[in-house]
């Protein structure tokens, strides 16, 4: 197997007739998603678990064991077994590196350099960290079984110079305005993965890109329209079309498998993003009633950044003086609103849990 030449972007010969039926819906799905994003007060807020999720779902594709739920009780009392702190370190970098993608893209657009800072942040510290984080591969990868030799490998990425050019000719088309967005987006992640230009971490790369490069295209107003729900569900699917454009350079069923993701995840995400603005408004009724607390709004924020908390966190996160922070948890766990789900002793501080956010989320 010799390595794998890239096609140049954009693509001459795209059969827009075969997902042409797709393109309508995928995007009249992603407006609507938009839409209620706008609607949103405070996005950072209400929507900061689902960017956990994401984190831990596209972790999950690379082989991480970690759940949501225990991703955020490691956040609260950093402990654990220490293989599981591995794959916990790998979903809090991917979340680190999404959110610095966001604040670096508020003042200058999506580029190569950027995705390295962000690759960095990835690969910190965890699985791969000895293989040039923040770098462009220098020498030839390729993808097999582990410790398998080159020529049983299942792909083989372009060589370097070859990959070199091709990246100054992806990012040129991430610029480019091409016929519809979401099928560009396709096209974008696609690439990315064949051109393979890290020693590792591109699956996470890639998919952290999907969001990334909606807002850089303004479709979406934050970045915050994750695909590794259905990515994960459908790993071998996912895969086999990817593996479909270097075996015979058909692009049309990975693009219609792609826009079917995407039909499919926004509509999943607006009625999680709806049920979270739901829960949000019955929520700050429920807590102003039972603790009558100037700090109500606080508290409200602080579940929802941190659905799993200690009382530490609690009042680190909402601003609420000691004595009043514990009225306030006797009173949400009183009236059924969190659950306590450790009993403080001695020095260990009772652990709670805003389980309503989290079902919603897990789901």
């Amino acid at each position: 197997m010799q390595p794998y030449t890239p096609h140049v972007l954009p693509l001459k010969n795209i059969e827009w007739h075969q997902f042409i039926d797709l393109m309508g819906k995928a995007n009249r799905y992603i407006a609507r998603y938009d839409g209620l994003l706008q609607s949103v007060i405070n996005p950072d807020v209400l929507l900061a678990p689902l960017r956990t999720q994401e984190a831990v779902l596209s972790s999950k594709i690379e082989g991480t064991q970690a759940t949501l739920e225990e991703v955020l009780e490691f956040e609260v009392e950093e402990d654990g077994e220490l293989h599981e702190k591995g794959d916990i370190f790998e979903v809090l970098n991917y979340r680190l590196a999404l959110i610095q993608g966001r604040q670096v893209m508020r003042n200058r657009p999506l580029s190569l350099n950027t995705i390295r800072k962000m690759h960095k942040t990835l690969m910190t510290g965890v699985r791969g960290a000895g293989k040039d984080p923040g770098n462009f591969r220098r020498i030839q990868n390729y993808i097999g079984s582990p410790g398998a030799p080159v020529h049983e490998a299942r792909f083989i990425p372009p060589t370097v110079p070859v990959m070199q050019e091709a990246l100054s000719n992806w990012e040129k088309y991430m610029h480019h305005d091409d016929r519809d967005v979401l099928v560009q987006l396709a096209i974008v992640h696609a690439q990315f993965e064949i051109i393979h230009p890290f020693l590792d971490g591109n699956g996470r790369m890639g998919r952290i890109l999907i969001p990334l490069f909606l807002y850089h295209k303004e479709i979406i107003q934050e970045p915050v329209f994750y695909l590794s729900d259905f990515l994960e569900s459908h790993r071998e699917d996912y895969y086999d079309a990817l593996k479909e454009i270097t075996d015979s350079g058909n692009w049309t069923n990975w693009i219609r498998f792609f826009l079917q993701a995407i039909i499919v995840q926004a509509e999943k995400n607006i009625q999680k993003t709806r049920s979270i603005i739901d829960l949000y408004e019955t929520v700050k009724k429920e807590i102003v009633d039972s603790t009558h607390s100037q700090f109500a709004l606080h508290c409200l924020d602080s579940l929802f950044v941190q659905p799993i908390f200690s009382s530490g966190n609690f009042r680190k996160a909402s601003g609420i003086p000691r004595p009043s922070a514990a009225r306030t948890l006797h009173a949400l766990v009183k009236n059924g609103i969190i659950d306590m789900v450790q009993q403080g002793a001695g020095r260990r501080p009772g652990i709670y849990a805003f389980k309503r956010l989290l079902n919603i989320v897990d789901q």
